[in-house]
């Protein structure tokens, strides 16, 4: 008998014990803390500039327009990353040329593509020095590595702002008569862009003071169809 007084004295002592402190716990697990709307703002930005900068990389062409319509020509256009470990930015250089004269492009920029706030991004664009003599140079992006953005010449005015529309492609334009150009007698050019996966409709055309167009597509931009992915 007393033994087993023993034992039931032992098994409530245990139980006090359990009902009190002494007895070790799982420290609760910390609350999930949910992503700050400004976190999921930027990263759905970033994703988006990864889309609109994987879009733009590749080479393009016009063939298919200029076969259905003699009045457009055949364009081909490139455009390759560059300066891959900057943060300010995706830097792209950029060659359009007829396919005639693949080796002497009449149009060589960089164009510097950020997100500007909520679904706009701006591509801004700058010349670059003794452009010729980097003709065909998309297809060696690290030849660019002589060259910084320092060295660039940023063409004021001449920026396209472009949205993220609701079918997920990006369109927009430059704004008014900002952008100086002084080609075929023109004050001012413009551009209308338009990028999709498939490809980029690209109107550009140059007006006079009195807002009379002297070069450029009359009746709708160029279809440029791309014909081959480049590393975004």
């Amino acid at each position: 008998m007393a033994k087993r007084w023993g034992i039931l004295g032992l098994v409530l002592l245990l139980g006090a014990c359990c009902a009190r402190p002494c007895c070790p716990e799982a420290p609760p697990s910390a609350p999930e803390v949910a992503p700050s709307e400004a976190a999921l703002e930027a990263s759905r930005a970033a994703a988006d500039l990864d889309r609109l900068v994987g879009w733009m990389t590749g080479q393009f062409s016009s063939a298919k327009q200029a076969e259905a319509d003699p009045s457009y020509f055949d364009i081909r256009l490139a455009m390759a990353r560059i300066w891959r470990e900057r943060d300010d930015g995706r830097w792209l250089y950029v060659e359009q040329a007829a396919a005639r004269a693949l080796e002497r492009p009449y149009r060589q920029r960089i164009y510097r593509v950020t997100h500007v706030g909520g679904d706009l991004f701006e591509s801004a664009v700058y010349a670059l020095p003794d452009a010729q003599a980097r003709a065909g140079t998309w297809e060696d992006p690290a030849s660019f590595a002589d060259l910084a953005p320092a060295d660039l010449e940023l063409l004021e005015g001449c920026a396209v702002l472009l949205r993220k529309m609701p079918d997920g492609t990006f369109s927009g334009s430059t704004l008014g008569s900002q952008c100086k150009n002084s080609f075929g007698n023109a004050k001012y050019a413009t551009s209308e862009v338009t990028v999709t996966e498939k490809g980029i409709l690209s109107w550009d055309r140059g007006y006079a003071d009195e807002g009379k167009q002297v070069w450029g597509a009359e009746k709708a931009g160029y279809v440029f169809d791309k014909t081959r992915d480049l590393d975004p």
